[in-house]
């Protein structure tokens, strides 16, 4: 039996440590403890312990609440025919909580995707995934079902302006010119304006160790991306800077090959670029 000398007596830092690692214990345990749930419910074995069902079994023996059992014996029912995502989720690999976040988006083709997400991104960050991932098929699918005679030309897009700025508009409307024009050329002119200088400072930026990010780079960056994350659909304010070309191995801050990311988005970007280089480690060896 482990020799315990009493709390009192430990260090701030051996208490510390010990309650992370039984927390951590304590989940992993949990877990597996999860992932038996529908086999013994299958088998009805929570009867040879007197209990009338496993959700009493459950809630006496393993501590776990009602709803629970139900998330468990439903995520099994949901990976029956994505053998990867039940296997995590019976092994007790990964929690179930995380499981549940990409279950509705699950299926044969993506599931081996999926598996490594759940492994690498944090709850927040599935979630953002699971949400583009549900946009993008509700995109693609009005679009196939949409007749090409049936998109509009026009919208009406409601846009808060400066007064200032809508009296302009409108006296320019009323002389009979086309501000639609207008503003799209001022559109065009700006996106230019913005690529001849990304150019220019991506010509003249040298290789660095450095993880500052120059001034005139994320600049730049805020001019073209403004204060939000670029992932189209996504309205979180953007608090990373992504390097679409790995900065480990560019050595550069090129703003061309730069991007402003919310946390989530960026989480999820850099584990796409975990698994390329996976990918094309195995493919050399």
């Amino acid at each position: 039996m482990e020799n315990i000398e009493p709390f009192e007596r430990w260090s701030d830092e051996q208490v510390l440590s010990a309650a992370v690692r039984y927390g951590e214990e304590a989940r992993k345990w949990k877990n597996k403890f999860l992932g038996l749930l529908p086999e013994v419910d299958r088998r009805k074995l929570y009867v040879q312990k007197g209990f009338t069902s496993v959700m009493h079994f459950a809630q006496v023996v393993g501590g776990v609440s009602e709803a629970q059992v139900q998330t468990a014996l439903r995520l099994n029912m949901q990976f029956r025919e994505t053998p990867i995502l039940h296997t995590l989720f019976t092994s007790g690999e990964i929690g179930m909580n995380k499981l549940a976040r990409v279950a509705s988006i699950a299926n044969q083709d993506n599931e081996e995707f999926l598996a490594n997400q759940v492994q690498m991104l944090s709850q927040a960050s599935l979630e953002t995934l699971v949400r583009d991932t549900k946009r993008s098929d509700t995109k693609i699918l009005r679009t196939q079902n949409q007749a090409l005679s049936a998109i509009e030309e026009t919208a009406q897009v409601a846009v808060p302006l400066n007064m200032e700025v809508a009296q302009e508009l409108l006296k320019l409307r009323d002389k009979g010119i086309d501000i639609d024009a207008e503003l799209k050329l001022f559109l065009e002119q700006r996106k230019a304006e913005i690529e001849v200088q990304k150019e220019q400072i991506g010509e003249n930026c040298q290789e660095t160790d450095s993880r500052y990010v120059p001034k005139e780079v994320r600049d730049v960056l805020k001019k073209e991306y403004g204060t939000r994350c670029s992932m189209p659909g996504c309205t979180r304010p953007s608090e990373e800077l992504h390097h679409t070309q790995r900065f480990s191995l560019a050595k550069k801050h090129d703003p061309r090959y730069m991007a402003l990311l919310c946390r989530e988005h960026h989480q999820i970007a850099h584990s796409r670029d975990v698994k390329i280089q996976e990918i094309k480690k195995r493919k050399r060896t």
